[in-house]
């Protein structure tokens, strides 16, 4: 199983692009603003799209993916996530008010696009690839994935607060690798993290100190303009895990 980072970043500017990893060639696990930078080649493989909770910077590619490659496939593309993301993806993206429904274009019958509900803890298996959702605590109902290929694993976080329940799972994974885990936001904006359920360097280093397996550790959905203050606190925080700042075309292999 290979893994590329196509976007990693909370927010957008110059060469930052929003959250999207590719697995293979045919899965998107979220799928932000750097899925656009694929050719249309390999758009058109895509066949999966599991996502990890309704915020625009993780879902706002799929519009333009199922509207760019339909005409050049024979099968839907399957969007997955769980019951209340799929729901407000229903009512509030493909709706015909903001974007059409593609689950009923051409036809009910025969759409571009269908949805898949999938349940915290259940695992989708594709081609030998496991992929299990996990449990993440954010502003909307949200889960982080388990990347799975049998010899070794990835955890990515999703967008999340303080969650223990996210680490009983990753301490489960006895083949664990690597862990993706976002910090948004720098110390200073301690206040803003707590409100918008999402972390800062010191409350990082409180959720990896319950941490038992030791995987490498990445840092992703930094803000712009505090990349380099929020990984200098992180490395100050929690430098024993030895975590690293995610990066745009990083690749992973399990």
């Amino acid at each position: 199983m290979r893994i590329r980072v196509l976007g990693c970043s909370g927010g957008i500017g110059g060469s930052l692009r929003t959250t999207a990893l590719l697995v293979d060639d045919d899965i998107l696990v979220d799928a932000g603003t750097g899925v656009g930078d694929l050719p249309l080649e390999s758009l058109a493989r895509i066949d999966h799209i599991f996502v990890s909770h309704s915020h625009l910077d993780h879902v706002t590619s799929i519009p333009f993916l199922v509207d760019t490659v339909c005409w050049m496939r024979a099968a839907p593309i399957v969007v997955y996530g769980i019951k209340d993301t799929l729901d407000i993806l229903r009512a509030h993206l493909f709706n015909w008010k903001v974007w059409p429904d593609f689950t009923q274009i051409p036809d009910g019958d025969n759409p571009f696009m269908v949805y898949r509900e999938i349940a915290e803890g259940q695992t989708v298996e594709i081609g030998g690839r496991r992929i299990t959702a996990v449990p993440a605590n954010h502003t909307v109902p949200a889960v982080g994935y388990l990347l799975d290929s049998g010899r070794a694993s990835l955890a990515y976080s999703g967008d999340t607060t303080a969650n223990d329940a996210f680490w009983t799972v990753v301490n489960e994974a006895a083949n664990l690798r690597y862990l993706i885990i976002e910090t948004a936001f720098s110390n200073k904006e301690r206040e803003i993290a707590v409100a918008s359920k999402h972390l800062c360097p010191d409350m990082l280093a409180r959720e990896l100190a319950k941490m038992r397996a030791r995987p490498e550790v990445f840092i992703t959905h930094l803000k712009p303009g505090e990349g380099a203050l929020t990984m200098k606190e992180v490395s100050e925080a929690a430098g024993r895990w030895r975590p690293r700042m995610l990066e745009n075309n990083q690749e992973f292999t399990l």
